[in-house]
């Protein structure tokens, strides 16, 4: 594991792909790393503290934001997304001075996206006010279940009548609010799911992002899992579960428009397209991870040893590497395939500087075409739907 200590790894800095031209844009990523409790199921670069100094965590995070600004100079700023962790513990004036300070290093896209994270506890949603006063328009809320019992299983720490009351106060101060389930849960039937996603479809969110369920390395739940002390649905079911998500968001007008995300069109998260698209994208905070002008780079994960290098040399990053064109490539392949409209080829060739077919096993892609999973085409390559649910194992046959 990294320490304060550990030095930057930087590679020399890589010959930019052709579309990255001062006045494009670029998204930025604020990492808020504590949490109140660690959910037994989440492998995110969370912890839980007692305390939190708020100014030493600010000074840092304004420092590690002005460090990535020298370094993408001239862009505009398209979208700002804090994450986690629980940024909703964020002090409102946090939040605001980030907001501040990116807004004066990037001019901003007059529709500019904030979204924040937030967790459902009601002392959190009395901070939404200062949230939308701070600047964010659009929030994420993590209700995960509309179950007592099921948020007791993941380890949540709210119940279903703060999450509710959440998200009024949610839907009360912002314009755009999503929020997420997590779905394929230990004795979830296809009855039960059709209820609570109907339920949950009715809030009347443009947005929601549904999850299955996964046994994560280093989680609690993997480690029951192993002693035989949970056990979540079988494949079949994993499979009628999927296909019932996507029958009933369709059927309300909120279709999926990637693997786990559903929006109204024209509301989807501009923010994570960035990053399904292979956009710039800049990350700040522990653990934060950036793609950018043909670079990947990398936070210290550790909050305190973060915190420790920005102090010492006014940035957090433990990493900076020049990505080269096959690895962009393989990378924006990835991520690309997971959204419903598919790879643009012109696109992803200006973003990569490589040509989409040159990453593909044509005979593969051929046989998979022909079995109705994937649509190869002058515009570019898409799952079908039939395909969608094998996103993964789709990707390993068609990579070259």
């Amino acid at each position: 594991m990294a320490t304060g200590g550990a030095a930057c790894r930087q590679a020399p800095s890589p010959r930019p792909p052709p579309s990255r031209r001062e006045g494009e844009t670029v998204a930025l990523y604020v990492h808020w790393p504590f949490c109140v409790t660690k959910c037994p199921y989440c492998d995110f670069n969370s912890h839980v503290r007692a305390t939190v100094d708020d100014a030493a965590w600010r000074a840092g995070l304004l420092a590690d934001l002005a460090h990535e600004a020298e370094r993408l100079p001239g862009r505009r700023l398209a979208s700002i997304f804090f994450g986690g962790g629980t940024p909703s513990l964020m002090p409102p004036a946090t939040v605001a001075a980030i907001i501040d300070a990116a807004t004066t290093h990037w001019p901003a896209l007059p529709d500019i996206e904030i979204t924040l994270e937030a967790n459902p506890s009601s002392v959190e949603a009395a901070r939404f006010a200062g949230f939308a006063a701070a600047g964010v328009n659009r929030l994420s809320l993590g209700l995960q279940a509309l179950d007592d019992a099921d948020l007791k299983i993941l380890g949540r720490p709210h119940d279903l009548a703060q999450g509710l009351t959440a998200l009024d106060v949610a839907q009360r101060h912002f314009g755009r609010v999503s929020f997420d389930l997590i779905y394929d849960r230990p004795g979830m039937t296809t009855a039960s799911w059709s209820a609570e996603l109907s339920r949950a479809l009715g809030f009347g969110t443009d947005h929601l992002s549904l999850y299955q369920l996964t046994l994560e390395p280093g989680t609690r739940f993997t480690a029951l899992a192993a002693k035989g002390l949970l056990t979540l649905p079988d494949s079949d079911t994993s499979a009628d579960l999927f296909e019932l998500t996507r029958s009933l968001t369709a059927g309300a007008g909120i279709p999926a428009y990637e693997v786990s995300n559903h929006a109204r069109p024209g509301s989807e998260s501009r923010h994570n397209i960035t990053y399904w698209t292979y956009g710039d994208y800049a990350g700040i905070g522990p653990g934060a991870h950036g793609r950018r002008g043909g670079a990947a780079t990398e936070r210290l994960k550790k909050p305190e040893a973060w915190l420790a290098a920005v102090q010492a040399r006014g940035h957090g990053m433990v990493s900076e590497v020049a990505l080269s064109p096959a690895e962009r490539a393989t990378e924006a392949l990835v991520m690309g395939l997971r959204l419903g409209s598919g790879i643009d080829a012109a696109l992803f060739a200006a973003r990569t500087g490589t040509a989409l077919g040159d990453v593909l096993r044509g005979d593969r892609v051929a046989t998979l075409a022909a079995q109705g999973l994937l649509v190869r085409d002058d515009r570019g390559l898409r799952l079908t739907t039939a395909g969608q649910p094998f996103v993964d194992a789709v990707l390993r046959e068609i990579a070259a």
